[in-house]
């Protein structure tokens, strides 16, 4: 087995431990699979596998998992930088336009909060403030305050919409650690 491939029989727990600057989209991939337990702690001991079947899934959904946590995996990671995804950044448009606040960038942060340490806030920027770190992704600027970089860069803002709930998604694979719920994080 290599070191860096997820199989069926590795638990839960275990890729999270094996992968923590991953485990936030892997996470998220597991919950959108059907695995909504992912992250509760309460089955992180059960295999991909145990869970999967647990949920009445079949091998071949076994199988279009594994592809995807693998795919995630693989991955590659720019440290320097603070990114949207398309899918992001054309519902944080479509919203500046509602809002009648077309030009505007995002603001990206963080504040003590939750179980775990650290909660993430976006909120609208108009314009970058006096030691603001500026990034620009899918033609949109990012403002981030200069204290919160360190743990910030390498951050990719998502935009998620299914049965699970709608919403901004932030990866960042700084993170060591997040609460049950995933609303917190630690690092």
């Amino acid at each position: 087995m290599k070191e860096e491939t997820i199989v069926r029989e590795m638990t839960i727990e275990e890729i999270f431990k094996r992968f923590p600057n991953k485990s936030q989209k892997l996470a998220q991939e597991m919950t959108n699979a059907g695995l909504h337990c992912a992250g509760c702690s309460a089955a992180t001991w059960e295999t991909i596998e145990t869970g999967m079947y647990g949920h009445g899934f079949s091998d071949e959904a076994i199988d279009r998992l594994l592809r995807k946590l693998n795919e995630i995996l693989e991955e590659k990671e720019d440290l320097t930088t603070i990114t949207l995804t398309k899918r992001a950044a054309k519902k944080f448009l479509e919203i500046l336009e509602e809002e009648e606040k077309l030009g505007w960038g995002v603001r990206l942060g963080e504040k003590a909060a939750g179980c775990n340490g650290f909660e993430y806030f976006l909120d609208y920027s108009e314009k970058a403030k006096h030691g603001d770190a500026v990034f620009e992704s899918e033609g949109i600027q990012i403002h981030v305050q200069q204290t919160m970089l360190e743990r910030l860069l390498g951050c990719v803002i998502d935009y998620v919409d299914g049965l699970n709930g709608a919403g901004f998604k932030i990866s960042n694979p700084n993170v060591k650690s997040s609460c049950a719920c995933s609303h917190s994080h630690g690092y």
